[in-house]
């Protein structure tokens, strides 16, 4: 940790280390996935058994609540600090801090003071107002965590930040299926957040032993708010698009649609969750590092978009495939058929979200923050204009199908990052899309009639990514091959 905080503190780390670093970030990030998300998907899969729609859908909303607020208790300092070309000082860091935890006391007491209202309007019960403050005294927990989080992101530390994130899931993850399959309903979720919160500040600050300040610096904070401002106000839309919306849509659909399409949101975004979130946590500061380097960035956007690709369309078009004999598997999850529709639709906008995500890091990167906000705003009219209106006409179904053609979208967002650097987006998606189109045509023809309807699944599966491996192995078999190498040089380099 000593390493991290001197070349933060001192000039910046070259370019050669730079890539080695990005490279063993992503791989780190994506190993520790395996291991979270593999928690974190039984996790859903078990509860989803465990409890009803009702609940799920309760939890949705008091959590969208809670991440409504949180947003005010940032001003973009901290991506203003990853962001920042010039080295960093201790004044920018406590004036940070500072800041932060004032506004988040604030916000806990808007939070418990609105409580009996948010309790009367949706008709909540005891344990969701229990609830809702469980997650308001975690949303504290968690702003004690930014600073060092910083310090590793900034020196592209993610081995080290991935080890409070695991500790994390694994608590969280064990603790609210037992309890759930105990019996506790909601109240599996609010004991569950609150052990999670704790066992996370303490790891973090074991591995980055930041010692908190107060302090205050006009001029720090003056600097950091150049970039901070814009990048919060992003912030801020991308609040009022989806957590608000999920606040707004709690009374037009109910909490039982607000359930399925909660349920199709998380099984259509696990991907994301997986592969693009780790990715895109290591883009930001390293599109950053090489923002005056136009050639160089152009390569690592292209790649980043190709492997992005790669991982995640076979997973959603595979997924679409068979997600209906999946549910027929076991009995309980019959409950959650009405609900495939709009898993098809999240699916959809999660593919577009792949692309349209890079290229949001992309612009904020090289701080052209204001393209940012033109296409969240963008994002955030046309939200509110079709959710509600299908939302009320087609049901939990129509929302769905408006964030399927809310994704078409995304279009704009590549044509104003090309405007920057002129990348080959095309040829970085185009042929993943292509080899996992005719993977999921082979899936949605080759159904085995065979007696038991898991080994048929197992055999679609398989059959479905032996097919997607060959053609990806016609198509761009030698650049993969030579990428993939180049990743375990680097790794082993760093090792």
């Amino acid at each position: 940790m000593k390493e991290a905080l001197e070349e933060t503190f001192s000039d910046e780390i070259d370019f050669s280390l730079v890539k080695r670093r990005s490279l063993v970030s992503v791989v780190s990030l994506v190993s520790r996935s395996f291991l979270i998300q593999g928690i974190a998907f039984g996790s859903t899969f078990l509860l989803t058994i465990f409890l009803d729609p009702q609940t799920f859908g309760i939890f949705f909303l008091v959590s969208a609540f809670i991440s409504f607020f949180t947003y005010f208790s940032d001003i973009g300092l901290a991506a203003a600090l990853i962001q920042k070309k010039e080295k960093l000082d201790l004044k920018d860091l406590r004036t940070t801090f500072t800041i932060q935890q004032a506004l988040v006391f604030g916000l806990l007491l808007v939070i418990f003071a609105l409580s009996p209202w948010v309790k009367n309007l949706y008709d909540l019960s005891q344990s969701a107002v229990i609830l809702f403050y469980a997650l308001g005294f975690s949303f504290f927990l968690s702003s004690l965590k930014t600073i060092p989080s910083i310090l590793l992101e900034r020196s592209l530390k993610f081995n080290l930040l991935i080890i409070p994130q695991i500790l994390e899931t694994l608590v969280f993850n064990l603790l609210v299926v037992f309890l759930a399959w105990r019996g506790l309903g909601l109240a599996s979720f609010t004991w569950a957040i609150l052990v999670r919160g704790v066992v996370g500040v303490v790891a973090i600050y074991l591995i980055a032993p930041w010692r908190p300040g107060f302090a205050f610096s006009r001029q720090s904070l003056s600097q950091l708010l150049r970039f901070g401002i814009p990048f919060q106000a992003n912030t801020l839309i991308a609040v009022l698009k989806d957590d608000l919306m999920t606040i707004f849509l709690g009374k037009i659909i109910g909490p039982v649609g607000l359930g399925y399409l909660g349920w199709a949101k998380r099984w259509a975004e696990q991907p994301l969750r997986f592969l693009m979130d780790n990715v895109s946590k290591v883009a930001f500061p390293t599109f950053s590092r090489l923002q005056d380097e136009k050639v160089l960035l152009q390569k690592a956007i292209e790649k980043t978009l190709f492997f992005l690709s790669f991982l995640t369309f076979p997973i959603l078009i595979g997924f679409s495939m068979i997600a209906s004999d999946l549910i027929e598997i076991i009995p309980q999850y019959l409950k959650w058929q009405p609900a495939l529709l709009a898993l098809y639709f999240y699916s959809f906008n999660s593919a577009w979200a792949t692309i349209s995500t890079s290229m949001t890091n992309l612009l904020n990167a090289v701080g052209l923050i204001k393209k940012t906000f033109k296409l969240m705003v963008m994002w955030l009219a046309l939200s509110w204009i079709l959710m509600p209106a299908l939302g009320i006409k087609f049901g939990y179904n129509g929302v769905a199908a408006a964030t399927a053609i809310i994704a078409l979208s995304s279009l704009v967002a590549i044509y104003l990052a090309r405007q920057e650097v002129k990348f080959d987006w095309l040829g970085s998606v185009a042929k993943p899309l292509l080899a996992a189109g005719i993977m999921g045509v082979f899936l949605y023809f080759f159904r085995p009639s065979l007696a038991n309807l898991t080994l048929s699944l197992i055999s679609r599966a398989l059959a479905g990514g032996t097919i997607y491996f060959l053609v990806s192995y016609l198509f761009f078999g030698q650049i993969l091959l030579r990428n993939i190498k180049q990743i375990i040089y680097e790794v082993r380099q760093r090792s």
